[in-house]
């Protein structure tokens, strides 16, 4: 069986999401998961969740990114950060196995 790396969590990503813990006094975890659909034939969901017992976990800052073990080869590699622009703050994912994403950045294909 191939190892997949796991993606990687910017700093700006962990600072955000302790920033919504301690606003909300919870301390979830940011779940990224990648899914069918989406205009472009996958697309990652982004919540926040409990960590479960088979999730890779990614640790920094006191904050808690996790990915479950069937999203985790869409995610090789990839790196989740955390942007503020005019128009709007997201967390985005910089993903280099997508050969294709569409505008708004929550869909690509492999």
């Amino acid at each position: 069986m191939a190892l997949t790396l796991p993606p990687t969590v910017t700093p700006r990503a962990f600072a955000r999401i302790a920033e919504i813990n301690a606003a909300s006094g919870e301390a979830k975890a940011l779940r990224i998961a990648v899914e069918g659909g989406g205009c472009s034939g996958f697309q990652y969901d982004i919540t926040l969740d409990e960590p479960a017992n088979d999730d890779v976990r990614l640790e920094g800052d006191g904050a808690m990114v996790v990915v479950d073990p069937v999203s985790l080869p869409f995610l090789e590699n990839a790196v989740i950060d955390f942007s503020e622009e005019l128009i709007g703050a997201r967390f985005v994912i910089d993903n280099p196995n997508a050969t294709a994403s569409c505008g708004c950045g929550t869909s690509f294909s492999m």
